[in-house]
C-alpha cells in the first residue's frame, strides 16, 4: 500500500500540474499510509494514566541523529492547536514533505537501529528490510510541491482510514500510458537538474571548509611568526651577550699579551747577560704568544659565523613574510572565486527554471497545434471525398449527355442547371483549398518558431556545459594551490630545522664560554713558588699557568699538553690535572 500510494500520489500531481494543498484527497491518503507504516510494531509504553503508543517518541529521535531537524521539532512544538502526541507526530510528517527532507530523516532513523529497537518490535516494518524500501521510495517525492497549512487542521482528532477505491485501475489509467512516459522522462530530467545543484551546493559547501581551515592555517602561520619573531630576538639578546663576553676575553687576552710583553722585555734585558740559560724561556714565551693568537682568531671566527647566521635567520624571515603574504592573497582570490561560482550557480538555477516552464508552454502549444492538425487533416480528407464525388457525378453526366443529347432536348435546361450549381461547388472547394494552405503555411511557421526555440535551449544546454568545463578547471586550480601550500609547510619546517640546529650551536658556544669563565686566572705576581714543587721562580725558573685549573707551575710540573673541552688542540697542562685528565678517560668518566 505504501508503494500504491506514493506511485499515485507522484502520478496524480505531475497530471495536476501545480502545488499540492491540506485538502487533495491523494495525499491525506498518503499520509494515512504512512501513519499506519510507522506505527506497525509499535511497543506499548505505560504512562501515569494509560498505556501509550504514538509514533512521536521514534519522529522525536531525529533531532539528536539530524541537526537540520531541530528547525521542524521545534516548530511542531510551537503550535498551540496540538494537543496529543499523535497530533504533534502527524504535523510533523506534513512539514518534512513541504521541505522535501523525509526521506533524509527516515533514513537516519533506519540506520540507527540499536536506538529504534527501543520504540519498535523485532518484526516491525521499520526494524526490516521492506522500511528501507520504503524511505528509497519517498526519494520520488522530492518532485512533489507542497503547500499545506497545518495551523488550522485539527490533527489530533482525525481517524486515519485508508480508502481502497482509489488505487483501482481504470481503463482510461491503461490507456494514457503514452502520457505518462513522457511525464516519467520530464522527472527524470527534472531530477537530473535537482541532483546537479546538490552536488554544485556540495561542492561550495566544501569550498567554504576548505577556506575556513586555509584561515585556521594561516593564523597558525602568524602565531609560528611571532613566536619564531619572539626566538629572533632571544637569539640577538643572546649574540648581544656573546659579543660582550667575548669583548671581555678580549680584554682580558690583551692585558695578559701587556703583562707577557713587560714579562719579555724584561726577559730580554736579562737575556743580554745570560743569553745561554734564557733560550729555553724564550722559546716558552714564543708558544704562549702563538696559543693566544690562535685563540684570539678561533674568537673572532666564532663571532663572523654568528654575524652570518644572524644574516641567514632575518633573510628566512623576510622570506616567511613574503609566503604569509602571497598566501593571504591566494585566500582572497579564493573567495571571490567562491562568489562568482556562487552567482553562477544562482544563474544557472533560475535558466533551468525558466526553461522548465518554457517546455511546458511548448508541450502544451504542441498538444493544441496536434489537435488543430487533426481536425485539419479530417477536414482534408472530407475535401477529397467531396471531390472524388464531384468528379463521377461530372463523368456521369457526360455520359448522360451523350446518350440523351437526341432523347431529352427537353432536359438540357435542367443540366445546365445542375452544371452551374456543380461549378459553384468547385470555386467553394477551391476556397476551401486556399484557406488550408494558409493554415499549412501557418502551422510550417509555429514549428519553425519551435525549432528556433528549441536551438536556443540547445546553445543554453552548451552554455552550461561549459560552465560545468570552467567548474572544473577552478578545482583544478584549487589543487594546485593546495600544492603550494603543502611545498612552502614543507620550507616552513626545513626553516624550523635550520633554525634548531642553529640554537644547537649556539648553546655549544655557550657551554664553552661558561667553561672559559669558570677558569680563574692567577696573576704573576701573587706566584711566588711552584704548587707542586714548592720552587722559587727565578730567572731560570720561569712561571707557566695551567689552562685547565688557571694555577702557576714550573716549566718542569707543567710540560704536557692535552686537548680540553673549551680547545680541541692540544694545551698546556699541569702533571696533577694531567693525571686527573687521563683517569678519567681510562674510566670513560664524562
Amino acid at each position: 500500500m505504501a508503494k500504491l500510494s506514493i506511485k499515485g500520489l507522484i502520478e496524480s500531481a505531475l497530471s495536476f500540474g501545480r502545488t499540492l494543498d491540506s485538502d487533495y484527497p491523494p495525499l491525506q491518503q498518503f499520509f494515512v499510509v504512512m501513519e499506519h507504516c510507522l506505527k506497525h510494531g509499535l511497543k506499548v509504553r505505560k504512562s501515569f494514566l494509560s498505556y501509550n503508543k504514538t509514533i512521536w517518541g521514534p519522529l522525536e529521535l531525529v533531532e539528536k541523529l539530524y541537526p537540520e531537524a531541530e528547525e521542524i521539532g521545534a516548530s511542531v512544538r510551537d503550535l498551540p492547536g496540538l494537543k496529543t502526541p499523535l497530533g504533534r507526530a502527524r504535523a510533523w510528517l506534513r512539514l518534512a514533505l513541504m521541505q522535501k527532507k523525509m526521506a533524509d530523516y527516515l533514513r537516519c532513523l533506519i540506520i540507527q537501529r540499536e536506538l529504534l529497537s527501543e520504540f519498535y518490535e523485532y518484526h516491525a516494518l521499520m526494524m526490516e528490510e521492506e522500511g528501507a524500501v520504503i524511505v528509497g521510495l519517498l526519494v520520488g517525492l522530492n518532485v512533489i510541491d507542497a503547500n499545506l497549512c497545518v495551523k488550522g487542521e485539527d490533527l489530533d482528532s482525525q481517524v486515519g482510514v485508508i480508502d481502497f477505491s482509489m488505487y483501482l485501475k481504470n481503463e482510461e489509467e491503461i490507456g494514457n500510458k503514452e502520457r505518462n512516459v513522457q511525464i516519467a522522462a520530464i522527472l527524470d530530467q527534472k531530477n537530473y537538474v535537482e541532483e546537479l545543484n546538490r552536488q554544485l551546493t556540495s561542492t561550495v559547501s566544501s569550498l567554504h571548509s576548505r577556506v575556513d581551515s586555509l584561515e585556521k592555517s594561516n593564523t597558525k602561520l602568524i602565531e609560528e611568526l611571532a613566536i619564531a619573531k619572539n626566538n629572533i630576538i632571544k637569539l640577538q639578546e643572546e649574540n648581544h651577550q656573546l659579543r660582550s663576553e667575548n669583548e671581555l676575553i678580549l680584554m682580558r687576552t690583551r692585558q695578559h699579551l701587556e703583562v707577557t710583553k713587560v714579562d719579555v722585555e724584561t726577559e730580554l734585558q736579562t737575556y743580554k747577560h745570560s743569553r745561554q740559560g734564557l733560550d729555553e724561556m724564550y722559546n716558552d714565551a714564543r708558544r704562549q704568544l702563538r696559543d693566544e693568537s690562535q685563540l684570539r682568531q678561533d674568537v673572532e671566527n666564532e663571532l663572523s659565523v654568528q654575524v652570518g647566521m644572524k644574516h641567514e635567520i632575518e633573510l628566512a624571515m623576510k622570506l616567511l613574510e613574503k609566503d604569509i603574504h602571497e598566501k593571504q592573497d591566494t585566500l582572497i582570490g579564493l573567495r571571490q572565486q567562491l562568489e562568482e561560482v556562487k552567482a553562477i550557480n544562482i544563474e544557472m538555477y533560475q535558466k533551468l527554471q525558466g526553461s522548465e516552464d518554457s517546455l511546458k508552454e511548448k508541450n502544451e502549444i504542441i498538444a493544441r497545434l496536434e489537435e488543430k492538425t487533426n481536425k485539419i487533416t479530417s477536414a482534408m480528407r472530407q475535401l477529397e471525398q467531396r471531390l472524388q464525388q464531384a468528379e463521377k457525378a461530372q463523368m456521369e453526366a457526360e455520359d448522360e449527355d451523350e446518350r440523351c443529347t437526341h432523347e431529352c432536348l427537353s432536359k438540357s435546361d435542367s443540366l445546365q442547371r445542375q452544371i452551374t450549381q456543380k461549378e459553384q461547388q468547385l470555386v467553394q472547394l477551391e476556397t476551401d483549398l486556399k484557406i488550408e494552405k494558409e493554415w499549412r503555411q501557418t502551422l510550417q511557421e509555429d514549428l519553425q518558431k519551435e525549432k528556433d526555440v528549441l536551438s536556443h535551449l540547445r546553445n543554453e544546454t552548451q552554455q552550461i556545459i561549459s560552465l560545468k568545463k570552467e567548474f572544473l578547471n577552478l578545482q583544478d586550480e584549487n589543487q594546485q594551490l593546495k600544492k603550494i601550500y603543502h611545498e612552502q609547510e614543507q620550507a616552513l619546517q626545513e626553516l624550523g630545522s635550520k633554525l634548531c640546529e642553529s640554537k644547537l650551536k649556539i648553546d655549544d658556544i655557550k657551554e664553552a664560554n661558561k667553561a672559559l669563565q669558570g677558569l680563574v686566572w692567577l696573576k704573576d705576581k701573587e706566584a711566588t713558588h711552584c704548587k707542586l714543587c714548592e720552587k722559587e721562580f727565578s730567572l731560570s725558573k720561569r712561571k707557566h699557568h695551567c689552562r685547565n685549573c688557571g694555577e702557576i707551575f714550573c716549566n718542569a710540573c707543567s710540560d704536557n699538553e692535552l686537548p680540553l673541552p673549551s680547545s680541541p688542540k692540544p694545551v698546556r697542562v699541569c702533571d696533577s690535572c694531567h693525571a686527573i685528565l687521563i683517569q678519567r678517560c681510562s674510566s670513560n668518566v664524562p
